[in-house]
């Protein structure tokens, strides 16, 4: 793994090497590869024994050019300003590519919230939500969840705004429970913008999702659910894993079952396989499709070299280091940036927003369909991108698309003392 490659600088080489091939002067391009804040906080918050804990808490606002700055808040014991700063960068790329108009924000608290009560929780989460007050809102930022949060935390989120502004404000944030003003879809948008983007790459290249062998690394919201997509879109799944290790069935695997097992046990492991392997194993499986959809820097430029996958799709963010490009560019392994194959979630947060704003619901297939509309133009906007242009990868097609955008909303906007 390459755990030690700063994810910041990651995202910053990605922009360098687009930034080639756009139009755009240099000054303008190092602004772009910068946030414009970053929220640093410590939250004190009363433990269940009527101790006090310290936990340290950022907000990044990276961008806002294209409109409100829209994030996840993740709570991991990994994170840190770096992560934080270039995951809200990530999110201004990603709205920009698939074009909905928001910037780019990313949250996250440093915690491992697997030790922790739910009512420490809540505190936890009612006090992050009181200092991001004065800096979120509908037309300002609006989180959503991410790494080990979902809709009890937007929901705690939400209530914490509207209680201390006194007011009713659902679009300050998304990915909310139903009842709450949340989504039909949501849950899921991640997992179907993979396998949209899968399905696209393989029809792209004169294949069938419905022919491929497949492995996903990481089996969480955005994994399982692609898994499970990709399973009754005719794939074969053959290996999974989480943090405890992988499974393999070369003859497939049942993805819900899996999913199941996982979520009774806490572990993919316990599934009963023919064969247990380690991640790493699992990353280097001879398969027609890899997901990646763990954390950052899961694949280094060493074992991308071991990799013999055709195909990969990013379901995490930042799953491959600059180094692992290069390699793939050159053995001619495609891969589907991040930026576009997990921009479900953000795409379908932004109909959420807009429903909340109209007061008006949409239904799932409604949801369904512009997801699968909006992931499909921006796929045939990169691959145009890509061809015109001659580009190396997918991944500069996309940044390429991203920036100019960006860029033109900059440019149109003015410059301001």
């Amino acid at each position: 793994m390459a755990d030690h490659v700063n994810p910041f600088e990651s995202l910053q080489e990605q922009i360098d090497v687009a930034g080639k091939h756009v139009d755009v002067r240099s000054d303008v391009l190092e602004r772009l590869k910068h946030p414009e804040r970053i929220l640093e906080t410590t939250l004190s918050v009363e433990l269940d024994d009527g101790s006090i804990e310290l936990f340290r808490a950022f907000r990044s606002q990276f961008n806002g050019d294209r409109g409100p700055y829209k994030g996840g808040i993740r709570y991991h014991p990994g994170v840190n300003r770096d992560e934080v700063a270039a995951l809200s960068g990530w999110m201004t790329y990603k709205c920009a590519v698939v074009d909905i108009p928001y910037g780019g924000g990313k949250g996250g608290i440093i915690i491992d919230p697997k030790q922790y009560s739910e009512s420490e929780l809540e505190r936890l989460t009612r006090s992050f939500a009181a200092e991001l007050r004065p800096i979120i809102g509908e037309n300002k930022d609006i989180p959503a969840p991410d790494v080990n949060t979902g809709q009890r935390e937007m929901n705690w989120i939400k209530d914490t705004y509207e209680t201390l502004e006194n007011t009713t404000a659902p679009g300050v944030i998304t990915g909310k429970a139903i009842d709450s003003g949340g989504s039909a879809g949501r849950v899921e948008a991640t997992g179907r913008s993979v396998m949209l983007s899968a399905r696209e790459v393989f029809n792209w290249l004169g294949g069938d999702l419905a022919d491929a062998t497949v492995a996903i690394q990481g089996y969480g919201n955005a994994g399982s659910i692609a898994a499970r997509l990709i399973d009754e879109a005719g794939g074969t799944v053959v290996a999974v894993s989480d943090s405890g290790g992988a499974i393999y069935n070369p003859e497939g695997l049942d993805a819900a079952a899996v999913a199941e097992t996982k979520l009774e046990t806490g572990a993919v492991t316990e599934h009963n396989a023919p064969e247990q392997l380690s991640n790493e194993e699992l990353l280097t499986l001879d398969v027609d499709l890899l997901i990646p959809a763990a954390l950052q820097n899961a694949i280094n430029e060493s074992l991308a070299e071991e990799v013999r996958a055709d195909v990969i799709v990013e379901a995490a963010n930042g799953p491959l280091t600059p180094g692992a490009d290069r390699v793939f560019a050159a053995k001619d392994t495609y891969v589907v940036p991040d930026i576009l194959a997990n921009a479900g979630g953000v795409t379908v947060s932004y109909f959420e927003w807009v429903q909340n704003r109209q007061r008006f619901s949409w239904t799932e297939e409604r949801v369904n369909d512009e997801l699968e509309r909006v992931i499909c133009e921006a796929f045939d906007g990169l691959i145009d991108t890509y061809d015109t242009k001659d580009l190396d990868s997918l991944r500069t097609a996309a940044y390429v698309v991203a920036i100019d955008r960006v860029v033109d909303a900059y440019t149109e906007g003015g410059n301001w003392p």
